[in-house]
């Protein structure tokens, strides 16, 4: 009896509630101390009513806590938590809600967000219906209706309330003088040729999980809902708008219908599984991967629109967190999606809290895979919050001794304290996104091994979809941060946040080597350097933003002519060709009374190879169509290339570049320079037109064509100089393909700087580099700019005089034979 008492208390009192173990020696029962288990991982499920979320942590060994329990490693709640408790959560702990997700949530947010969105990306934002958010748009609606019965045209119309759920509340309408104007709700249009199964309109439950926003990642499960109607579809009319079971495939409501059949046999039954779909689309020949493809697409496009707010919010929410800490937050929603005959999937709205209800056998397998698999991706481990509370010891640690803090200087600290100070912040900003990126290979590898049923759509494998989501993503914080969170959008255009580790890791090596010659060792000595104003621009310059995208650094003090010329400010394009021109003649001077400039040491160049080699492998044929360049270049004679070979051939290369000029299709040279006369004479006219066709018109991939016309025939040219037909080995092509990525850069913001008194000048990739640039390479890259800029303008003008549309370009822009 008292063995057993006893066992009773420590049952009672062990927090892992691990039953004593019992020895029996000699006959007589006694209780022997056993230590506390470890490795237990504690979840708080008391704010669910879903039976399926407590099966699913039991199934995957997760403790169940007491539900005042506030330290457990998950808290799974059915609403939407206060920011509050987001910001109280330990780094060890997750919630099942981000903060920002009503954005998109809400119908009337995500009609409001989605607006946005298509009015700068109208045809990436198709898959929205019409939406009007009442009160605010009433005058907007009623004028597009009245527009409608001039055309003689009436269409259906599907009015829901704007934080509604579960089909409540929800009519249909044609008569639309009706509907009041004070009144708060959503007016949608009505898909009226939906994609029908057995004549039943239906929609489609897709579950998502996003387990973090900083960054995004985003998996599609393979597996979901489709919710049939119960009344068989008939094109709306006047008499059978209030027949909910027909036009409405909410389960909430169509369940309580006398036809609603609850078939436990996969191909029956008013609510089947996307598994069971999917087969049926295949069985019936329609294009299962497009399909797919279509609905994934969809998904990442709606929450690129959410992931400004919802990241500022978690940033609000965590401020300070160390780099490639993991989020505390992710989110299971439910996407609910509708499509019409052609298959083209639409999207209707977006729970943060779906229902996890297993009124069926189907809902509880479904369900059940959800959450199940959903929790391992999440990756918690027992020793996160043992690993966590020593972090913050350290942390504290280091704040009360002072350790880790950066140097300030005083006024009168020496230039070499200044160079040494911005090497220390420059190691430490790498040293903090190589741990980001480190951190992030090894959530790859977890995610990799533990997918189960689902799969990652964001980012995705695809490069060249990734550029395109980039793009997108950079449109909408461009969009919905504008004025504000200046320090969030500055770090989303990082640089550093494209480098593969290895990158970083050589960016690491030139902070080291530069600080060995600062403090004078000479074991690895770099290779000499030109002038320090020769190879970097002055950053006073960049900082006052007095310097254009074509600006010249200064040669040396012996060149007081140019530099007086880069102390310019230049408010017109025109400017940037007379300044080019200039100083290409004081350069000229320059170079011809000074010894051959040397070249970087081979190991610098494969660093610099190592930056810009996915820009480098970007081969594009020669094209004969819009913007050819063209060029009368002398052939090299040489084969065998030394420093001073080397700086000839280079010399070649400036001159050949020099020649070059931008074809417009059906003119001559002089025709073609009056074109870029006129445009620069009259820039204030064409400035915001080729800065809408540039910047929002053109799409990461177009944007990318035009470059690329100076791109292939500047390959032409550099294969013919140097006798080279692999140009990807030459360093000035490497410099060449750093100058593109720039241009590129920030959905090309790059390019753009070149015409506009603000910004980031492309130089600023050779200024913040140790690396070596020879005078000559520099002016080589200074007219490939003014090459670059040509052809935008050229093409501008072209599209334009075709009076085609300036989303897109003519024919001849794909004809590249």
């Amino acid at each position: 009896n008292t063995a057993t008492e006893f066992s009773t208390e420590d049952q009672r009192t062990s927090p892992e509630n691990v039953p004593p173990a019992l020895s029996n020696q000699n006959g007589v029962k006694r209780k022997v101390r056993t230590k506390k288990k470890k490795g237990v991982i504690t979840a708080n499920v008391a704010g669910t009513k879903y039976e399926i979320v407590r099966i699913a942590i039991r199934e995957i060994d997760f403790h169940k806590t007491r539900d005042e329990d506030e330290t457990a490693n998950l808290i799974w709640n059915d609403s939407a938590v206060q920011h509050e408790k987001i910001a109280e959560l330990r780094n060890y702990q997750r919630i099942n809600h981000f903060p920002g997700m009503g954005e998109i949530c809400r119908k009337d947010c995500l009609a409001r967000n989605m607006a946005k969105m298509i009015k700068i990306q109208p045809q990436e934002y198709s898959f929205s219906p019409k939406t009007w958010i009442f009160p605010a748009e009433y005058t907007q609606f009623q004028n597009y209706v009245k527009e409608l019965r001039r055309k003689r045209k009436q269409k259906t119309f599907i009015v829901k309330p704007a934080n509604g759920a579960m089909g409540h509340g929800i009519s249909l309408i044609r008569n639309c003088e009706k509907l009041p104007a004070q009144d708060h709700f959503i007016v949608q249009e009505y898909l009226d040729k939906p994609f029908l199964m057995e004549g039943y309109k239906f929609d489609l439950r897709i579950y998502i999980l996003v387990t973090s926003c900083d960054p995004l990642r985003i998996f599609l499960y393979n597996d979901g809902l489709v919710r049939m109607g119960t009344e068989k579809y008939h094109t709306p009319n006047d008499s059978n708008l209030s027949q909910l079971y027909m036009h409405l495939t909410n389960y909430s409501v169509n369940k309580h219908n006398e036809n609603f059949e609850r078939d436990e046999t996969v191909d029956k039954g008013s609510k089947r599984s996307i598994g069971w779909f999917t087969e049926f689309l295949r069985t019936n020949d329609y294009d299962v991967a497009k399909f797919w493809g279509d609905v994934s697409e969809l998904v990442v496009k709606t929450l690129i629109v959410a992931e400004p707010h919802v990241l500022h919010a978690y940033r609000m929410c965590r401020p300070g967190q160390p780099p490639g800490s993991d989020s505390v937050c992710f989110e299971v929603l439910g996407f609910d999606i509708i499509l019409d005959r052609k298959l083209k999937p639409w999207l209707l709205e977006i729970n943060r809290a779906p229902s996890f209800g297993t009124d069926q056998k189907i809902d509880f397998d479904v369900k059940k895979g959800v959450l199940l698999n959903a929790l391992k991706l999440l990756n918690v481990r027992a020793s996160d919050k043992r690993r966590n509370l020593a972090q913050q010891k350290a942390e504290a640690q280091r704040r009360l001794y002072g350790q880790g803090t950066m140097k300030k200087l005083s006024a009168g600290s020496s230039e070499w304290e200044k160079q040494r100070l911005t090497l220390e912040r420059r190691k430490e900003e790498l040293k903090e996104r190589l741990a980001q990126v480190r951190k992030q290979i090894s959530r790859e590898e977890h995610e990799k091994r533990h997918l189960g049923n689902y799969r990652r759509i964001y980012p995705p494998d695809d490069k060249l979809l990734l550029e395109k989501y980039e793009g997108l993503l950079s449109a909408a914080f461009q969009t919905f941060l504008a004025g504000r969170a200046a320090s969030l959008q500055k770090e989303m255009n990082n640089p550093l946040k494209r480098m593969k580790e290895e990158d970083i890791l050589d960016l690491l090596e030139q902070c080291e080597l530069d600080d060995e010659k600062l403090m004078g060792k000479t074991s690895r000595q770099r290779g000499p350097k030109v002038s320090l104003a020769v190879c970097s621009l002055s950053s006073t310059h960049l900082a006052n933003g007095q310097l254009e995208g074509q600006g010249l650094p200064s040669h040396s003090a012996s060149s007081p002519a140019l530099s007086s010329l880069i102390r310019r400010s230049v408010s017109c394009p025109r400017s940037i060709s007379s300044l080019t021109a200039h100083a290409n003649i004081v350069m000229a001077q320059a170079a011809a009374s000074s010894p051959p400039t040397p070249t970087a040491r081979p190991h610098t160049a494969l660093r610099s190879h190592s930056l810009s080699r996915n820009s480098s492998a970007h081969r594009v044929p020669h094209s004969s169509s819009l913007g050819t360049i063209h060029s009368n270049m002398g052939e090299s004679l040489l084969n065998v290339r030394t420093k001073e070979q080397e700086a000839e051939l280079t010399r070649q290369t400036l001159a050949a570049l020099g020649e070059m000029r931008i074809r417009f299709p059906g003119k001559s040279e002089e025709e073609a320079e009056a074109v870029l006369n006129e445009i620069l004479n009259n820039w204030k006219y064409h400035k915001p037109k080729v800065a809408s066709y540039w910047l929002v018109k053109l799409d990461a991939t177009k944007q990318r064509k035009v470059l690329d016309i100076v791109r292939t025939n500047v390959r032409s040219v550099l294969q013919r100089i140097w006798r080279e037909p692999d140009v990807d080995s030459l360093r000035l092509y490497r410099l060449f393909s750093r100058v593109f990525n720039r241009l590129l850069w920030s959905h090309g913001q790059g390019l753009w700087n070149c015409f506009c008194s603000s910004g980031s000048s492309w130089e600023s990739i050779f200024s913040k580099s140790s690396e070596v640039v020879t005078t000559q390479e520099l002016q080589c890259c200074q007219r490939l700019v003014q090459l670059c800029r040509d052809c935008l303008l050229v093409v501008y003008k072209f599209v334009s005089d075709s009076h085609g549309s300036l989303t897109g370009l003519s024919p001849e822009w794909d004809d590249t034979r």
